[in-house]
């Protein structure tokens, strides 16, 4: 650890305070309380069902015609993520960014709760996509989701490209697929120019995400973690909050 890691929310609501340019990243963690769950915690969909993490890989989409059929319908039929509502620590981020404190956002999530909740799509980046649009995997088009999912309503059960015939998918990053560079790009010159970077809810196991802590460490940032579970960078960290994110987060701003 940093010396002597704090858990004081009012040191680190000073941190926050004092800065030019704050930086956070998110993962699963932080919208579990919104009925999603995570991957990698004792209780994630990997975790418990590690067979589920192979179908998430872009091979297998591509590859198996009934791997996307099952993925659309469970899009039609509601198994999915998109009712989901923000939880505190959604709102408690966006209402950093109202007090001027929040220079950029990125996620891992694809989930949309961060907009959902108010912050600005200007200062928000969402590293591994979003499932509110589609695109096509062998030409440029893309648009919304709700466009594909009529589609399989009036019986497509796997629609093709109405531009080039290709194979549809929603906007998100599987395993085995390159992120989108200018997004990291941006995320990495957010990092490397940030005085405090808080990570929560992410065991920053995912790379190269999980390189930003690094980044901003090197760079001189205050590293805070917030997180219910140990992470690669804990003893790195300056300040770590192993409480549930919608209790300790809404606490942490509202002392800005």
């Amino acid at each position: 650890m940093a010396a002597a890691a704090t858990n004081d929310l009012d040191t680190v609501a000073a941190w926050l305070r004092d800065s030019t340019r704050v930086v956070v990243l998110t993962g699963a963690g932080i919208s579990t309380e919104s009925g999603i769950p995570d991957f990698r915690g004792p209780n994630g969909v990997w975790t418990k069902n590690p067979g589920a993490e192979k179908k998430a890989t872009l091979q297998h989409y591509l590859s198996n015609r009934d791997a996307r059929v099952q993925n659309w319908q469970n899009r039609v039929s509601g198994n999915t993520w998109g009712e989901a509502a923000p939880n505190a620590g959604h709102f408690a981020l966006a209402d950093l960014e109202r007090k001027s404190r929040l220079h950029t956002l990125v996620t891992q999530n694809i989930d949309g709760l961060h907009l959902k909740a108010g912050t600005s799509e200007s200062k928000f980046i969402e590293i591994h996509g979003n499932i509110r649009e589609f695109r096509c995997m062998s030409c440029t088009d893309r648009g919304p989701i709700e466009r594909v999912l009529d589609r399989v309503r009036n019986g497509e059960d796997d629609p093709p490209c109405r531009s080039c015939g290709g194979i549809l998918k929603t906007a998100t990053i599987s395993f085995g697929q390159s992120l989108v560079m200018s997004d990291l790009q941006r995320a990495e010159d957010a990092a490397s120019g940030c005085d405090v970077f808080l990570a929560i809810g992410t065991t920053l196991a995912v790379y190269p995400v999980a390189n930003l802590p690094a980044t901003a460490l090197q760079n001189g940032a205050r590293l805070v973690i917030i997180n219910d579970a140990e992470t690669t960078y804990d003893r790195a960290a300056h300040a770590i909050f192993r409480e549930p994110i919608g209790t300790v987060l809404p606490a942490l701003v509202e002392r800005v």
